[in-house]
């Protein structure tokens, strides 16, 4: 029966066909274990929990059948390996940490076993999230689905590849400067960065505290509204969590944008973006106009500062995060140490891999003393301006709408001699994490070759409603 399912729908579909003499959990979840087996070329997964998801399927068809099934009961979800699941490995894409494992759940994962919904696996994912290609992981790259020979974006390419290629119904990742909305918008499936804080931090190995936040893939922005509505929330365990409402995802989703006010930020459409990626972008736009959304021009003057400053803070932050991975407490200890000092710098040496040792040095030198003020401190005041710039341009529109990444999938080994320019594969999604603002990737469609397109929405802080509605509407296009 595996065979006949299409691993590819959406929960919203195939929820209500589940139980009560229809479809079978289990036979769903094996379908999902069989297309992860067959696709083993594309490196999605580090790891599969084939006897656990079997088990808990197996509790979810008899939850369904005595009636006593969660709101998420049946969905597949597979984990970037940067999320604390209890009793599994969280390496994080590095060698340091490849037989680390976690002790307790994150509470995105407490929520969403809580739930119902069963975990597949742990995906593959550029190290420590550092990333724009999901080339820099310890463990090997991970391939495009529709052409094994590009790269499916980063650093989530392992959670987007999962769901994008029917390994899974919907997949967590983490976004640090786009690494959901990227790959999504690469592999053409729907991404969602929440707001900051909107989703709590709890079980999220750091990268950059202040810019990380855990967010949603899937192959609707209903199924999106779905996990989004069962993760949110507050959680002391997170002092970074907001305590805001969390409001009915789905009921939002009315299914019309008329009157709908979208801003074009003219600094996102200039020369750098390409010509098959501008198409399906000025598409979008003709759609949600013949819609009745209204379009206007809008201006985020200081965008041109959004790379630099974001890898100053960023790779700043970053240095401190990862010098818990010393070699002394958990992780990798060099066996060829012979001193404490000599431990500590095999250890790092040994088991951070070419990019991460790059940003930590990077991090290191401004914030060292004789350059701190120079650029951290003229980074975290012009960062201030970026998000001041958002909320001006808030009071005119209700959300934005925005390319993704410049281009479409690269071909693997592209980009990775010229750091810079896989840094600018980024260049419009770092600002969203600069200034803690809600982004989501939607499906606009395919370039002249075939290669997906996303188009991003922007929106106010908590206003992920706002770009869940807009997003539904146009994803019926692509």
């Amino acid at each position: 029966m595996t065979s006949a399912v299409d691993t590819r729908e959406p929960y919203e579909s195939y929820r209500p066909r589940l139980g009560r003499g229809g479809e079978s959990v289990a036979d769903r979840t094996a379908a999902y274990l069989a297309m992860a087996d067959r696709r083993k070329e594309l490196n999605a997964f580090l790891e599969l929990f084939r006897e656990d998801a079997a088990a808990s399927a197996l509790a979810a068809d008899a939850a369904l059948a005595d009636g006593t099934a969660g709101p998420l009961a049946g969905m597949a979800v597979a984990v970037k390996d940067l999320i604390a699941i209890k009793g599994k490995r969280a390496s994080c894409g590095s060698h340091i940490l490849e037989r680390f494992e976690s002790v307790y759940d994150a509470t995105v994962i407490a929520k969403l076993r809580k739930a119902g919904a069963l975990f597949i696996g742990r995906t593959n994912m550029d190290e420590f999230a550092m990333g724009s290609s999901n080339e820099n992981s310890a463990f090997g790259p991970v391939r495009h689905p529709l052409d094994p020979e590009r790269v499916p974006g980063g650093s989530s390419g392992g959670s987007a590849v999962a769901v994008a290629a029917g390994m899974a119904t919907v997949a967590l990742g983490s976004d640090t400067g786009g690494s959901v909305r990227q790959p999504a918008g690469l592999c053409g499936i729907a991404g969602l960065k929440p707001t900051y804080g909107r989703l709590s931090r709890y079980g999220l190995t750091a990268f950059a505290s202040s810019f990380d936040q855990i967010g949603i893939f899937a192959n609707s922005c209903t199924d999106i509204a779905t996990v989004l509505s069962v993760t949110a929330g507050h959680d002391p365990l997170d002092t970074t969590s907001a305590d805001m409402p969390v409001p009915d995802y789905r009921a939002a989703m009315t299914g019309s944008v008329k009157g709908l006010r979208i801003g074009l930020p003219k600094e996102y459409f200039s020369d750098a973006l390409g010509a098959g990626v501008r198409t399906v972008v000025e598409r979008s736009i003709a759609r949600l106009k013949e819609a009745g959304a209204v379009f206007s021009e809008v201006s985020l003057p200081n965008t041109e500062y959004t790379i630099p400053v974001y890898y100053i803070l960023a790779t700043a932050e970053a240095s401190s995060n990862l010098a818990r991975f010393d070699g002394a407490r958990f992780g990798y200890r060099s066996p060829e140490a012979n001193a404490l000092n000599d431990m500590y710098v095999r250890s790092r040496s040994e088991g951070f891999g070419a990019e991460v040792k790059r940003r930590i040095m990077l991090g290191t030198y401004v914030l060292s003393s004789g350059y701190y003020d120079a650029y951290y401190g003229k980074a975290q005041r012009v960062r201030r301006l970026i998000r001041d710039d958002f909320l001006r341009v808030f009071g005119q529109v209700d959300c934005l709408l925005t390319p993704i990444a410049p281009g479409t999938a690269f071909r693997l080994g592209e980009k990775t001699e010229d750091p810079m320019q896989m840094y600018l594969s980024d260049i419009y999604t770092v600002s969203a994490n600069l200034a803690g603002i809600p982004g989501l990737s939607v499906p606009g469609g395919t370039d002249a070759a075939g290669l997906p397109v996303g188009v991003q929405l922007l929106g106010r802080h908590f206003d992920e409603a706002t770009l869940l509605r807009a997003g539904g509407v146009l994803e019926r296009f692509s």
